[in-house]
């Protein structure tokens, strides 16, 4: 299974409004992400969100993009900022059969859970920037996987525009 995390884009401070949504310029730097997305031929069969208003913005976009239906994503407390790694894999262990994932979340949980299928000992720290993406590779029976790429969003901007 191709599991691809993204972080929402940058979004309005809590002052601004108390749901954060994507502010002007991370709305910008999801749509050349999802652009990015598009060029390089990317498909989902699902794609998951956290309930935040950010990312569910975040997901859409992505859908839209990438010609996923918007009312499939899977909107879900297991992919907050603070869920376990090993409670996300097994939601998406659910969903084994599936050739490709997307998940759309926060931080630190997007780099727990990268860090949970790469690694079987010590956690490694694994930051991902926002609007930025990443593949991995995952072998469900075994729990393991590979880091196939991971893209910032200066470098999906580049591909977007091609």
């Amino acid at each position: 299974m191709r599991i691809h995390l993204m972080q929402h884009g940058v979004c309005l401070s809590k002052e601004l409004d108390k749901h954060q949504p994507l502010s002007p310029v991370g709305r910008e730097q999801i749509e050349k992400s999802a652009r990015a997305a598009q060029v390089l031929g990317l498909g989902f069969e699902l794609i998951v969100t956290s309930p935040k208003t950010r990312t569910l913005e975040t997901a859409r976009i992505m859908a839209e993009y990438t010609g996923y239906p918007p009312s499939r994503i899977q909107v879900t407390d297991v992919v907050t900022a603070m869920t376990p790694a090993q409670k996300t894999l097994d939601y998406i262990r659910d969903y084994n059969g599936l050739e490709s994932i997307l998940i759309v979340g926060h931080l630190p949980s997007l780099g727990a859970l990268a860090s949970h299928i790469l690694t079987t000992r010590t956690p490694v720290d694994i930051a991902i920037e926002n609007g930025g993406l990443m593949q991995l590779e995952m072998d469900m029976t075994h729990q393991c996987g590979t880091l196939n790429w991971y893209l910032t969003p200066v470098q999906l901007g580049v591909i977007g525009e091609s």
